[in-house]
């Protein structure tokens, strides 16, 4: 059985750490790990701790509570698998490295389906034997083609979208049905490179890293908090091509990270920042 996790954010106060552990302790459980981090510019408490054993949820939430400030955020996590929907475009390296890791259980998270706005991916996805939802986007029908996306991903009752390379951007609307359950990976060159051919723009730069940010989306653009950015470095004998496929590796690695962190609880937004636990 996989441990369960304890999470806990609430102003700070002397004494929480004993009396969270404490109240674990009276109800007989093991605690195997934890983490304690304390915000100190907004005087926040962040802790993530799993524990072997089981407890009454409702009895162990209502004792935690008579020992954490009134407005405390708690929750117990069984770290059950994520249910996910991923939505994709032309693009095949992050989506690939999706469905390889979750055929192998590498991402603790269930695939209920892909959707895209092209077939390009359809064949790589039929090889996995999941649902694959073809929304052909039209010009000037963006909000009929964004709710026929939402109509397919409410279908399935995910707890996660994750956005392999999916080169659409999504309205406020679309995102507050969704609030911090939306993963986006991107090349890291936002702001510097906008707009189309980055990697050839940064060839003419002559950038020396390449890197990506995976982070939740939020209402404002790229900005939401970044939860993994990783860079690799990159030389004079790199042409443009070869930065893309530098930009291609980097993204799946940091996208793969991300999901991981995310779908083990690992995570706490603080703001437009992140506290991750790893």
């Amino acid at each position: 059985m996989k441990p369960r996790v304890l999470l806990v954010e609430c102003q700070d106060r002397p004494g929480l750490v004993h009396g969270i552990t404490g109240v674990l302790f009276r109800r007989g459980v093991n605690v195997v790990g934890n983490h304690e981090f304390v915000d100190r510019s907004r005087q926040r408490f962040f802790m993530r701790t799993e524990f072997d054993g089981s407890v009454d949820e409702a009895a162990v939430l209502a004792e935690l509570r008579s020992v954490l400030p009134p407005e405390a955020d708690l929750r117990l996590a069984s770290l059950a698998p994520k249910r996910i929907v991923v939505l994709a475009s032309k693009e095949h390296h992050c989506l690939a490295d999706v469905l390889v890791r979750h055929s192998f259980g590498e991402l603790n998270a269930e695939i209920l389906a892909v959707i895209s706005n092209h077939t390009r991916l359809a064949p790589l996805v039929q090889k996995f034997e999941l649902p694959f939802h073809h929304l052909e986007a039209r010009d000037g029908e963006r909000e009929r083609h964004e709710a026929d996306v939402l109509q397919c991903v409410e279908s399935y009752r995910p707890d996660y979208l994750v956005l392999a390379k999916y080169m659409r951007i999504l309205s406020p609307a679309f995102v507050q049905r969704f609030p911090a359950r939306i993963i986006n990976i991107h090349h890291s060159f936002l702001p510097a490179f906008v707009g189309a051919r980055p990697y050839h723009q940064a060839f003419a730069r002559g950038v020396k890293v390449i890197g990506a940010t995976a982070h939740f989306v939020t209402d404002e653009l790229d900005a939401g908090p970044i939860v993994v950015q990783q860079v690799i470095p990159v030389d004079h004998t790199h042409d443009a091509e070869d930065l893309a496929q530098a930009g291609r590796d980097v993204e799946q690695m940091v996208l793969a990270r991300a999901l991981r962190l995310v779908f083990e609880d690992r995570v706490f937004l603080c703001g437009n920042r992140t506290v991750i636990f790893d």
